[in-house]
């Protein structure tokens, strides 16, 4: 892949364009908002404010908000070997397809890409060679039909704001027992990476993992026995149930479009 513009250089296009960059992409930034060209000039090939730049790429991701895809994709006029990567939440990969001559895929990232660390999801219509080679380059994802992208957005895209809130909430709980606030913070993320790395490397399911952390009458299984009887699971399945439904109502006003 020889060149990418990003059309939208907000936190989540940001994120995108950043890892593309470390990733040694040479990235166009294109936005309006010459303060948010201002945040990524130091890693982007070049910033400009007009649209219309995105036609010397090979590949365009656009990272605007839903309600501006139709109007931005009416003032930019790719080319079928272009491919178009849309990161909009809750906007059908057809509406978008039904805009523009490019191949579309609809892809869901989270603000890790800019790490190297991303979780993502993918319509499986659409993916290319060069967009699986771009994804990996960003960290992780998955391939799932259109209809589970709600769930997906609330699972990895929202899913990092709800990480943050567990990760202060252990954070608070170390301060409060006379930690430094920077060292609680250290350890309490470190923590979650490591957990989500052996989830990752490990051969054993979550729960054989919360069992070998929790020796007989040990610390761990102290703690495990006051979430068990909390209501702390039906808390995040809930607070992803609610991100999926406004994904599910964002999506559903492009029905009739």
């Amino acid at each position: 892949m020889e060149s990418v513009s990003v059309i939208g250089c907000g936190n989540m296009g940001g994120a995108f364009l950043r890892g593309l960059a470390k990733a040694g992409y040479d990235v166009t930034a294109i936005d309006l908002d010459t303060d948010a060209l201002d945040r990524v000039a130091d890693v982007a090939s070049e910033t400009t404010t007009d649209v219309e730049a995105a036609k010397g790429s090979d590949l365009v991701v656009l990272a605007v908000k839903p309600h501006i895809v139709e109007s931005v994709l009416d003032d930019v006029d790719l080319h079928p070997d272009q491919t178009l990567v849309t990161l909009a939440a809750g906007v059908p990969r057809e509406f978008v397809a039904d805009r523009t001559d490019a191949s579309v895929v609809r892809v869901m990232p989270n603000l890790a890409a800019e790490t190297g660390d991303m979780a993502a999801a993918a319509t499986e219509i659409g993916v290319t060679d060069d967009v699986r080679a771009l994804l990996e380059d960003l960290g992780e994802y998955v391939t799932v039909e259109e209809e589970y992208m709600d769930v997906a957005t609330a699972v990895n895209g929202s899913g990092p704001a709800f990480v943050f809130y567990l990760i202060e909430a252990m954070k608070d709980a170390g301060v409060e027992s006379g930690l430094e606030p920077e060292e609680a913070e250290v350890i309490a993320a470190q923590t979650f990476k490591g957990a989500a790395e052996t989830v990752r490397q490990d051969d054993r399911s979550v729960d054989e993992l919360i069992d070998a952390v929790c020796s007989p009458e040990g610390t761990t299984i102290e703690g495990m026995e006051v979430l068990w009887g909390s209501d702390a699971d039906e808390a995040v399945r809930d607070a992803v149930e609610a991100a999926r439904n406004r994904s599910q109502e964002l999506s559903e006003a492009f029905d009739d479009a």
